[in-house]
């Protein structure tokens, strides 16, 4: 794939509405397991955290993409 295509891809992803709804509804879900996790269960609260820092980095690595493209010329490998 292309990088150009790669960029193309990531801005249609995030320009959709439902996948937004998506990421947000699953970042959500993974701080509210965090939070709501038994005091004494540290294992289900770091792996709620780790989650909800996956969609973070995903989405952040989405953005990466779209913005690559305003810094053209500068083709680092991903």
């Amino acid at each position: 794939m292309k990088p150009e295509e790669k960029q193309a891809a990531a801005r249609a992803l995030l320009d959709n509405p439902l996948f937004e709804r998506l990421m947000q509804e699953l970042e959500a879900a993974a701080i509210n397991g965090c939070i709501n996790a038994q005091l004494t269960d540290h294992e289900a609260r770091a792996a709620f955290a780790a989650e909800a820092r996956a969609v973070r980095n995903f989405c952040a690595k989405l953005k990466f993409l779209t913005e690559q493209a305003k810094t053209e010329g500068t083709n680092a490998p991903l």
